[in-house]
């Protein structure tokens, strides 16, 4: 019998007016086909809007078809007196945490599932020991969920529903928050669930890496299947996939790119070592007999004064009881104008806090912060006017969108500004334009958006006051690969034309290495390194002790270096990489 089995399926959103009468409909999932069987790794790939999210809540009968037949474990979803059945057998993980967790000790949420499914007392608590381990969250299980970070707090999520033992897990953007190796763990214990109890998982993410194990992807597209095969098929379909705004992982693109190069390799390289054995085919030249070094750039300006500048910043929460943490110790950071500045770190490192300094949301315990020189903790500093200046797009983009539409909610910035409303218009629409979101939606209710449009809509809130500095927590967290490149694209455009300074934090690699000039690496609310990207990639080892990692091209580059081929092994884009392993082989 299939786990998951879906014919013709059709579902619409209605759009209503304030008087609740239906002034449309939006078809989401359009007449599909699916047959899913018990047991088996699905990953389903597509851009934001493409239907992906609306496919996964009908597998745990959050939503019920208006047309065709979605079935679950053998149950038709439609049927009132299956709900709770199809919900026991099919467990979700939202994208953000926040929608699901409800206890007020982390260890109560975990158990919360198991309870209401009637399993016995003391078979909860370890099955709460269980899962909580399982993810990396044990040493919390007595904390507040409202105390951790995003990422924690989808460990935690994701725990809650591990603990249930369900037959099937749909997990809907399950890491966009999680750091390199929460990201590792997390998609260790799924399949480690998998492959013992038998579970099917269903893994919607945009991150490609995660889908290179699953037995089998699925590409959605205006509420249409468009793509349907083994792993190794589909992402061999390198162009195709890029027509509908989605990518492949770094070596699968590698792979693609050298092959266009003339070099013999094959379609649909998924792992470093399916490259290898691809690449020694070629003729090596001799290893040398020192790595290739770049030239050294300093990100330092001794004789300018910086734009933000902290000294000796420190922050505890909840000062003197059991929820006390040392969140920032002794930081010090000069951040220049004009600077690209990437801010990583495991999930907890302080990162979020950090940047809460830098516009004064958050006061320092002790230490001071400068803007342009002057203190912002000064008694007669305007922090209304610091905030102009310093722009910041929040992890969740919904915890600061609220008007009745989405023009109205980008407008709001400039209006507090002082601006007319002619000129907050066309603030907003040029924001707009700029993170690319279609004019159809300008008169949409921000709550209608899908998660990227949503992150949208809030990038271009801040962009449209003209901050001189921006500061982006995990911005394209929820974004398709197409739309990611976009965002970053434009944030890079806007920081050199401009001459903008740009904060990032991300836990991407990938995106810091691509666009960041100087990266800060945060550990336990500490500053562990400080410098342009290629020397902190080059202590990739020293990173993965302290839950980081390198972006892939790091570690591909250092595989291929002790293979005996001569790369340069401090690059850290697919550009660098496939001009040094050019340079180092011969056709």
């Amino acid at each position: 019998m299939s786990m998951i089995k879906a014919e013709n399926l059709i579902f619409e959103y209605e759009k209503r007016d304030n008087e609740g009468n239906v002034i449309g409909v939006r078809r989401a999932i359009d007449d599909i086909c699916l047959d899913i069987e018990p047991g088996q790794f699905i990953a389903i790939l597509g851009h934001n809007g493409s239907g992906k999210s609306t496919l996964a809540k009908h597998m745990n009968a959050i939503l019920v078809p208006n047309g065709g037949t979605m079935w679950v474990d053998g149950k038709d979803t439609k049927k009132e007196e299956h709900i709770w059945q199809v919900r026991q057998s099919a467990g979700m993980v939202f994208q953000n945490p926040d929608n699901q967790i409800i206890g007020t000790v982390v260890e109560e949420d975990v158990g919360f599932g198991p309870e209401n499914l009637g399993v016995p007392t003391d078979d909860i608590w370890k099955r709460v020991e269980e899962s909580l381990a399982s993810v990396g969250m044990l040493e919390y299980r007595y904390h507040s969920p409202n105390k951790l970070s995003g990422g924690q707090k989808q460990r935690v999520a994701i725990a809650g529903v591990v603990a249930m033992r369900p037959k099937c897990i749909v997990l809907d953007e399950p890491t966009a928050m999680l750091d390199p190796n929460g990201r590792k763990e997390v998609l260790k214990t799924i399949e480690e669930l998998r492959r013992k109890e038998r579970i099917t998982v269903i893994l919607i993410t945009h991150y490609m890496e995660e889908v290179v194990g699953a037995d089998r992807v699925i590409v959605m597209d205006q509420g249409h299947i468009v793509m349907d095969g083994a792993t190794h098929e589909v992402f061999s379909q390198v162009e195709k996939l890029k027509e509908y705004r989605l990518d492949v992982p770094q070596v699968t693109l590698l792979a693609y790119e050298l092959k266009k190069r003339g070099y013999p390799i094959p379609d649909g390289i998924l792992t470093t070592e399916e490259l290898l054995k691809a690449l020694v085919v070629c003729k090596k030249i001799d290893k040398a007999e020192e790595n290739s070094q770049n030239e050294r750039i300093s990100f330092k300006r001794e004789e300018e004064e910086p734009i933000l500048r902290l000294e000796h910043v420190n922050y505890i929460y909840s000062p003197g009881n059991a929820y006390e943490k040392h969140a920032l110790k002794d930081i010090n950071l000069d951040i220049y104008e004009g600077q690209f500045l990437g801010i990583i770190g495991h999930t907890g490192s302080g990162k979020s806090t950090l940047i809460q300094h830098m516009n004064g949301l958050v006061k320092a315990t002790d230490g001071a912060i400068y803007y342009k020189g002057e203190n912002i903790y000064s008694e007669k500093y305007n922090l209304r006017q610091l905030r102009n200046n310093v722009g910041l797009v929040f992890q969740y983009p919904e915890h600061q969108l609220f008007e009745m539409d989405v023009l109205s909610d980008v407008c709001f910035g400039p209006k507090n500004q002082g601006l007319s409303d002619e000129e907050c218009k066309e603030r907003a629409i040029e924001a707009l334009q700029l993170v690319g979101l279609p004019e159809k939606y300008y008169g949409v209710s921000p709550f209608e958006l899908s998660g990227g449009q949503k992150r949208r809509v809030a990038i271009a809130g801040v962009l449209a006051m003209k901050p001189k500095v921006l500061i982006l927590d995990e911005p394209t967290a929820g974004l398709d690969p197409k739309g990611r490149d976009e965002i970053l694209d434009q944030i890079a455009y806007l920081q050199k034309a401009g001459n903008m300074t740009v904060v990032l934090v991300s836990h991407s690699m990938e995106d810091v290495a691509k666009y960041v000039d100087r990266i800060v690496v945060m550990n336990k609310g500490a500053k562990l390194f400080d410098d342009v990207p290629k020397a902190v990639f080059s202590q990739y080892k020293e990173l993965e002790k302290v839950g980081l990692a390198a972006p892939q091209v790091t570690y591909m580059m250092h595989a291929l270096w002790e293979q005996g081929i001569a790369v340069d092994t401090q690059a850290t884009t697919i550009e660098e990489a496939v001009e040094s392993i050019s340079s180092a082989l011969k056709k």
